[in-house]
């Protein structure tokens, strides 16, 4: 059986209609959403001045949709942009525990992997906050790495990505954790799910990824639609290569610039949602504020 299929949390004991008949019956068993990682998770790509922070993400979509159905549904995020798995673990792990959460999602190493660290340690070392997390008794949320088949610079680090994304699954097997699978989320190869740095998802692929995060824990989502990737323009080689070059100026040279002078883009940054509170924003329905 799949992590999925076995999961305490996932079975058919909840509805996944909004029309089914017994309407006493919970649409999920969560109150309480806790999330931790790096700028997957805090929402980088997704810019909204009206969010916590200044960006929405997938995980705050994911939290809106948890807060429709349930009363008194809690939220936080402390999640910081650049943390690699280790700072993660020693800054986010104790304070998510604190909380008290019944649901928590990890997505955490990536930054590790891309500064090629080896997959198989990586894992090994997330293997253990994951085992803390579930025997807390929250249901545990993995996130995989997405297939970076054709995204520039990170291609190069594939092989190690699906080395990763394999531990990921035995660790997740180990603890009763669900997978979201972003490998396996083939959206995400088209272009238009990128943010103009080519290295976060813009707001059309935070969007899918909620909407994949919500299946994973067979969770409806009628309020959340599949959204059509708009067409890109035609271009020429020129105008191709030209954008390539202004990419690697504004995006690329100052993102190796920080890994020289081991400087982090979290540098200075806190978690946007520290607490659990009411879930608000601009995914919430008028007058839920």
């Amino acid at each position: 059986m799949s992590e999925n299929a076995t999961h305490p949390h996932r079975t058919d004991q909840y509805r996944t209609d909004h029309d089914a008949t017994d309407q006493s019956d919970p649409v999920h068993p969560w109150t309480r959403y806790v999330a931790i990682g790096d700028s997957f998770t805090e929402g980088i790509g997704d810019p909204e001045p009206s969010a916590q922070g200044g960006h929405r993400g997938w995980a705050d979509r994911l939290a809106e949709e948890l807060a429709r159905t349930s009363h008194d549904f809690a939220y936080a995020n402390l999640a910081v942009r650049g943390r690699l798995l280790d700072r993660i673990v020693a800054e986010q792990l104790e304070p998510a525990l604190e909380l008290k959460p019944d649901l928590v999602t990890v997505s955490a190493g990536g930054n590790d992997i891309i500064r090629r660290a080896d997959p198989d340690a990586v894992a090994a070392r997330l293997d253990g906050a994951v085992g803390r997390l579930a025997d807390s008794g929250a249901t545990v949320l993995l996130f995989t790495g997405p297939d970076i088949r054709d995204t520039p610079v990170l291609g190069a680090i594939r092989g190690r990505v699906a080395i990763f994304n394999e531990n990921l699954h035995t660790v997740a097997k180990r603890h009763d954790a669900v997978i979201a699978d972003m490998w396996a989320l083939r959206e995400l190869l088209q272009p238009q799910m990128w943010a103009p740095d080519r290295l976060h998802f813009s707001p059309l692929g935070h969007h899918t990824i909620a909407m994949m995060a919500l299946d994973a824990l067979n969770v409806p989502h009628e309020d959340l639609h599949p959204l059509e990737a708009s067409p890109l323009p035609a271009r020429t080689w020129r105008q191709a290569r030209a954008e390539d070059l202004v990419w690697a100026r504004e995006y690329f040279a100052p993102w190796v610039l920080r890994r020289l002078r081991r400087v982090s883009s979290g540098d200075h940054i806190t978690a946007k949602r520290p607490m659990a509170g009411p879930v608000f924003g601009p995914g919430m329905p008028p007058g839920s504020e």
